[in-house]
């Protein structure tokens, strides 16, 4: 994670000097910060799975998640400001630095596993120890590393439950950070500054759902709910939610009406951290940072296709309302094929049978 954030936060540095120098130096920044940001919830994820006991894991990772959250709506509020008082160099140089300012408190307060912890203190320590099932297998995994069964992990359905899920999450995100500004601009017609605006105010509303959608979570959990039916819960909620969500905002005639469509898709869309996301360290906890990886390979893979895909959609239709539609019955489809194969229970990957 450490150096994750250290190489992405200076290719965010020095994006605008490459871009004066050449367009391959621009790519090769960009493609640098897409390399170093792949870590970040790989490793969130496996940390998780070592710190928190099941009955905490969906609180921890919808804190997380609304940091992830809150920091689109600030690059969105400020990067405008940013622009209009320092030029383009403005948001470039202040992200990149406040990265390092974070490392040097992430290098201060953190540790790979709790029995590693310098600061943590004997309570803790046996408190997580006691309620972490699993802490042995995955600390033993982390110690003596070795190559992953892939082709076991992806001879099972619930892997392709969320592996899809992420795909479709992946999709639906980038599609939504990239395009609603220019969606603000082109159908309703308000300046980049204000679109800006109306695009910021959904992703407050996924950073505070998201921990009411963790808190409701654990809850579930605790009072009886099997961990199979809480996790399709919450993936039914964060998919068919921003689908319908989605279908409202392609009727909506006034900007207000609009943000508040997205609002409430965005918004609902947090649940499904608590489904598929959280999943990952429940299906194969010695295994979740490398099954996060692979999902988020194929996440990404999905984000190229539905932002590429929705300028040439839109080139094509002259209106953004058919890929918005497409958008949703995609999440209608992938809620129901979670539904269908994903498990809260652990997988033996041991075998290959389906």
């Amino acid at each position: 994670m450490a150096w994750g954030v250290a190489l992405w936060s200076l290719a965010t540095f020095l994006t605008p000097w490459a871009a004066d120098t050449s367009l391959w130096a621009l790519l090769a920044a960009r493609a640098m910060v897409g390399v170093a940001e792949g870590v970040a919830l790989p490793c969130m994820n496996n940390m998780v799975a070592r710190w928190f006991p099941p009955t905490e894991r969906s609180r921890a990772v919808g804190i997380a998640m609304a940091g992830f959250q809150l920091g689109n709506v600030v690059g969105l509020m400020l990067s405008p400001i940013l622009m209009s008082q320092g030029g383009i160099y403005g948001p470039f140089v202040i992200f990149g630095l406040s990265g390092f300012l974070w490392l040097l408190v992430w290098l201060s307060a953190t540790s790979s596993v709790p029995d590693r912890h310098p600061q943590i203190t004997k309570s803790e320590l046996e408190y997580i120890k006691q309620k972490q099932q699993t802490s042995t297998r995955v600390n033993k995994q982390y110690i003596t590393g070795g190559i992953p069964p892939f082709g076991r992990l992806l001879s099972k359905m619930p892997t392709w439950a969320v592996i899809i899920a992420n795909s479709m999450h992946s999709w639906g995100f980038f599609v939504i950070l990239s395009w609603m500004p220019i969606y603000f601009n082109t159908v309703y017609h308000v300046n980049l500054k204000q679109a800006a605006w109306f695009s910021a105010v959904p992703w407050s509303m996924m950073a505070f759902t998201g921990y009411l959608a963790g808190f409701w979570s654990d809850l579930l959990i605790r009072r009886g709910t099997s961990i199979t039916l809480t996790r399709k819960i919450m993936q039914s909620i964060g998919f068919i939610g921003p689908g319908i969500a989605l279908i409202g905002l392609t009727t909506a005639k006034q900007p207000l009406v609009a943000s508040a469509w997205l609002s409430l898709a965005v918004g609902l869309k947090s649940f499904s951290h608590l489904g598929f996301l959280i999943n990952l360290q429940e299906i194969a906890p010695e295994y979740s940072g490398v099954l996060h990886g692979m999902c988020l390979t194929a996440g990404t893979l999905a984000a190229i296709v539905g932002t590429v895909g929705a300028g040439f959609f839109v080139e094509l239709l002259g209106s953004f309302q058919g890929f918005i539609l497409l958008t949703a019955i995609l999440y209608l489809l992938s809620a129901l094929f979670y539904n269908i194969y994903a498990t809260g229970e652990r997988v033996d990957f041991d075998t290959t049978a389906a």
